[in-house]
């Protein structure tokens, strides 16, 4: 269970949620928000990348992830079978995903937890409608590069729409939280750091946020209202993005 509490950031999966005092001064978070106009060659932008997260727990096999229950009714099984303590800070943090879950989709989501591999790739094929399907995710050299002023380089879209991002959850083996939204881009952006850092970061702009939470972080931090332009955000290094084989 090691690593289960040190991946506990901002939902940014769940655009119905308003944004706290403790959210809006977390700079790391801050940063990583910006308008789809800010994202062409030789702008500046300070962004903390933060590195992977230590002891993470890994997949298991889809044959095994089955047979065990996955359900906030069956909680209490769930907490006997790895021998966790009811009160926890990992039992809350493995309840919060659960929840996260089993949370109705929002206007023009399409979600799914993956409790395997297998499970996510088949979820990404069948809501894309093709096999041929690749992951991208951010690639930061060194990753425990600091917080800095980075200079985009080159911009790429990779997918015009819908591309299938799973993110990963804080729970006793690997858990994403896998999500297609209505009205999405995603971009590869290839950034230099004032230190000489370099970040291939992939991007997620959502064209369509008529629908969010207007005290949602993105809102609060931009200055700008539901639905009006597009908000991009950058992915953590620990998240999967899932497009058409180009």
């Amino acid at each position: 269970m090691a690593g289960l509490i040190e991946y506990v950031r901002y939902d940014r999966k769940n655009y119905n949620k308003a944004a706290g005092e403790t959210q809006l001064h977390n700079a790391d978070l801050n940063n990583m928000f910006f308008l789809e106009n800010d994202s062409h060659s030789g702008k500046k932008m300070t962004v903390h990348f933060t590195e992977l997260t230590p002891n993470v727990p890994g997949f298991i096999p889809r044959s095994k992830a089955n047979k065990l229950p996955f359900s906030s009714s069956k909680f209490s099984e769930i907490l006997d079978n790895f021998k966790i303590t009811k009160d926890s800070s990992e039992a809350d943090l493995m309840k919060q995903t659960i929840n996260d879950c089993e949370r109705p989709a929002i206007n023009g989501e399409k979600k799914f937890c993956a409790t395997s591999l297998e499970s996510m790739v088949d979820f990404a094929t069948s809501i894309l409608e093709i096999h041929h399907i690749r992951p991208l995710s951010t690639n930061v050299n060194p990753q425990n590069a600091p917080k800095q002023e980075y200079t985009i380089i080159k911009t790429k879209i990779t997918a015009r729409n819908e591309p299938i991002v799973c993110h990963i959850e804080p729970y006793a083996y690997a858990v994403f939280f896998c999500h297609m939204i209505k009205s999405t881009k995603a971009y590869m952006v290839n950034l230099v750091g004032k230190d000489g850092d370099q970040a291939a970061a992939v991007a997620v702009c959502h064209e369509d946020t008529s629908s969010w939470n207007p005290k949602h972080l993105a809102f609060q931090l931009l200055k700008v209202h539901p639905g009006i332009v597009p908000v991009c955000h950058f992915l953590l290094q620990d998240a999967v993005t899932w497009t058409l084989a180009m």
